[in-house]
């Protein structure tokens, strides 16, 4: 019998800042997403001592392209992937700016106990120091590590591991750009080796509703923000084309009466809503003191973009309040 002396990573590429180019040195004025994941390994000859590497290169974009359509195909390949016995963790290479609602969306929609770890970088390829070779030599590493089953979908970025779930960038320009809120992070990694201190409780993977079929649509989420005087009307405008909005209120996910007059007419015609909180530390929970109705749902402690993912989800199982309120309190 043949003993596997490594693991066999799949690294899925959708592009990003760690595949951008710009003027040599520079960390600055670049376009995302122009090398294809190949070269970028070039870059790094030690990863093969890690693993055996298979790539899919199934993007190349700045992540700010990333839509509804794109996570569904990066969805439904990373399912394929991981039902292969041959594959035994995979990685996920994408922009920052919306690697977040990436990483949460994943955590939801991949069934499987495999280690999935998205990672980017701050600096372009081509820049003096770029962060993405070591980020990405860490995310394989993490993947290959069988302390990483189990954990959900996670993300490695200046040595520090994240859920997915609770991962949230906090810096638009340090190297050091993400945090995990109030909750730290799950662990760290010292060069090939992971440290887990600590696990996501909530739902996810192969225990997700939302994993066990394979991805076709998704229901049109909206995310509108609260401010002082903001006009109630952009709701009725909304609510023409879509199921659900979500308000980052402010406070608690909080909003004036003209919108909660408002949210009270819409809920009755069947648009769904749901409270983020616009400040970034803190959670929202269902107040029927503020809320008398009962038509708007806490989303506890997701950020406004990843209520939006989970309520996306929700709605192509149940238009009822109660079970989407369920839902929230589990995932």
């Amino acid at each position: 019998m043949t003993i596997k002396q490594k693991k066999t990573i799949a690294i899925a590429a959708t592009g990003g800042t760690i595949a951008g180019t710009g003027e040599a040195g520079k960390t600055a004025v670049y376009h995302a997403g122009e090398m294809n994941v190949e070269s970028i390994l070039e870059t790094i000859p030690m990863i093969q001592n890690v693993a055996d590497i298979e790539t899919v290169q199934l993007f190349n974009v700045d992540s700010n392209e990333m839509d509804e359509e794109k996570w569904i195909t990066l969805a439904n390949q990373l399912n394929e992937l991981a039902a292969r016995p041959d594959i035994d963790g995979i990685v996920v290479t994408h922009g920052t700016d919306t690697l977040d609602e990436t990483a949460y969306f994943l955590n939801l929609t991949v069934y499987t106990q495999k280690p999935v770890v998205l990672t980017g970088a701050m600096r372009p390829a081509t820049a003096t120091s770029a962060d993405g070779p070591f980020n990405l030599y860490q995310a394989v590493c993490l993947a290959a590590s069988d302390d990483a089953r189990g954990q959900g979908v996670m993300a490695v970025f200046s040595n520090t591991i994240y859920s997915g779930r609770d991962i949230q960038k906090v810096n638009n320009y340090k190297t050091d750009a993400f945090d995990q809120n109030a909750f730290g992070c799950l662990g760290y990694m010292q060069d090939e080796t992971a440290y887990f201190f600590s696990r996501s409780f909530k739902t996810h993977t192969m225990q997700s509703i939302f994993a066990l079929r394979r991805l076709e649509s998704l229901a049109k989420v909206a995310v509108v923000y609260f401010y002082a005087g903001a006009d109630e009307k952009i709701l009725d405008y909304l609510a023409e084309t879509h199921e659900g909005i979500v308000i980052v209120g402010s406070g608690s996910g909080n909003y004036n009466r003209k919108w909660m007059k408002t949210m009270e007419k819409l809920a009755e015609k069947g648009t769904v809503f749901v409270r983020a909180s616009r400040v970034s530390q803190g959670i929202v929970f269902d107040d029927r003191v503020f809320d008398p109705m009962d038509v708007c749902i806490g989303a506890n402690t997701l950020s406004g973009q990843k209520a939006r993912v989970l309520l996306m989800l929700a709605l192509t199982i149940t238009k009822d309040v109660k079970q989407i309120r369920n839902i929230f309190n589990q995932y």
